[in-house]
């Protein structure tokens, strides 16, 4: 069995307090947490910083740089991909194998844009990641949600091509799960039996939920797909 954890939407800049909470605070209590348990691959998805300033994510990787496991980073709306590239390009990988399990990058940030897309030329690069792979089981992460949240997120800010995206999912049938971040929530969807996960934020939530968390994720040999949303 492979453990993976994902954390999301640290939003973190130069300054402690952004959104009105301190989310250099938070995001230290979560690793520190995560430093407690023992896991092969740390995902995230998305948002490392809220300006993307280069201290920004210096300071995330002071933060993991006594992880021992292996890190794979996504680029958000909100973060700079040069920056981001300075610190973490040796993370920025298409595909990441844990065993007979594979993690599958897509990039949904476009430029100056809340919301996502997947333009024509990354959908047949997620689409031939997925065909080649030589892993018994997938799993695919994604900054924006692909599906409505069914909540009072506004969906306008989701990934503007869901329906393209789920048309390249149906056509790879080693797919497990889908996760992703942006929306600042926990939940869960299905989709052909594929499970749908977002991930809370280590800053804050845009919902109810008054905590910080991540999810953790427990990969099977069999394949069997499990996890688990830990709050602090």
């Amino acid at each position: 069995m492979k453990t993976l954890i994902q954390i999301s939407d640290c939003h973190i800049d130069d300054t402690p307090i952004v959104m009105g909470v301190n989310t250099q605070q938070n995001l230290s209590l979560i690793i520190d947490d995560i430093l407690g348990r023992e896991i092969d691959g740390l995902l995230i998805t998305g948002d490392l910083a809220h300006n993307g300033t280069l201290g920004s994510y210096r300071f995330i990787s002071k933060q993991l740089i006594k992880l021992d496991a292996d890190i794979v980073v996504l680029p958000g709306n909100h973060d700079d991909t040069d920056n981001l590239i300075t610190e973490f390009e040796n993370n920025l990988v298409r595909e990441l194998r844990f065993g007979d399990w594979g993690v599958v990058s897509a990039y949904s940030k476009q430029n100056n844009q809340i919301s996502g897309l997947l333009s024509d030329e990354e959908l047949q690069i997620i689409d031939e990641t997925l065909r080649l792979s030589k892993a018994k089981y997938n799993i695919v992460i994604i900054h924006h949600p692909p599906v409505p949240m069914c909540s009072e997120w506004d969906d306008s800010l989701s990934l503007q091509n869901m329906d393209d995206f789920m048309e390249v999912v149906d056509r790879n049938k080693n797919i497990k799960a889908i996760l992703w971040g942006h929306a600042h929530q926990s939940s869960e969807f299905e989709h052909n039996n594929i499970k749908l996960i977002s991930c809370p934020s280590t800053a804050l939530q845009f919902n109810d939920d008054k905590g910080v968390g991540f999810n953790q994720y427990s990969l099977h040999n069999n394949g069997k797909f499990e996890y688990r949303t830990r709050w602090l």
